[in-house]
């Protein structure tokens, strides 16, 4: 399965809107292109995306950088004792708002309470391919030893460039030719007929894909079910 290249993507654009390089060129077609990866990204959590980071906690450090490229965080775990070890007793934080964080360390006249951290929140920065800008996640309370830590994420997956194909040139090549159509027919300014047609078309795949992503693939017929779908039957 050879996938959809970006230079593929290019041609089947040009083809499905008659224009050529005239009307489209290589630098509005790689920002049509970007976009419709961004929104595909944002409308859909991927599976392929779910990344983990281990990592040891410093003590009376308050917070760690992000996971650099981190889009949001899923979950932190942090493991009962200190060291290299990821197995045994351990709990799930609970994620707060940083300034519930800033409230419970809240003491006067003396140094913030430490322990085994209970809360996580994120602060500073954005999202990026670097730990500066991906942000930092902060504790409460603040870590007392080097705890170890396992953080669940999604991280920005790799771009469609070239000729290279990713995960949702791939596996969602129609989906990512409509919502590229979608954004072409926007650039082109009509006709409305088109655009509103590949709108609708990426609506529909979209709603298959992410009926995939966060509905087969996180389940099971052993724990869920086979799933049941109803038939509405005529009126006697």
């Amino acid at each position: 399965m050879a996938g959809l290249s970006a230079s593929g993507l290019k041609t089947q654009i040009k083809s499905y809107t008659e224009t050529d390089s005239n009307v489209l060129t290589d630098a509005v077609l790689e920002n049509i292109i970007l976009n419709a990866q961004y929104r595909i990204f944002r409308d859909i959590p991927i599976d392929a995306d779910r990344k983990q980071q281990l990592g040891n906690l410093v003590a009376g450090q308050e917070s760690i950088n992000a996971p650099a490229g981190a889009l949001f965080i899923r979950g932190i775990q942090v493991y009962d004792t200190a060291g290299s070890e990821t197995t045994g007793a351990n709990r799930w934080l609970e994620k707060k708002d940083y300034t519930y964080l800033q409230e419970y360390q809240d003491v006067t006249g003396t140094s913030a309470a430490q322990g085994q951290p209970k809360y996580y929140a994120m602060f500073g920065g954005g999202t990026g391919e670097t730990d500066t800008t991906s942000g930092r996640i902060a504790f409460a309370p603040v870590p007392n030893t080097t705890y170890r830590f396992r953080v669940h994420f999604n991280k920005m997956p790799d771009l469609l460039e070239g000729d290279n194909t990713n995960y949702i040139s791939m596996n969602f090549s129609n989906g990512l030719l409509y919502c590229c159509l979608s954004e072409a027919y926007g650039y082109l300014k009509g006709p409305m007929d088109m655009l509103t047609l590949y709108e609708n078309k990426y609506k529909t795949e979209v709603q298959k894909f992410a009926s995939e992503q966060i509905g087969r693939r996180r389940r099971d017929d052993y724990t869920d079910g086979a799933i049941r779908i109803p038939i509405n039957s005529p009126n006697p």
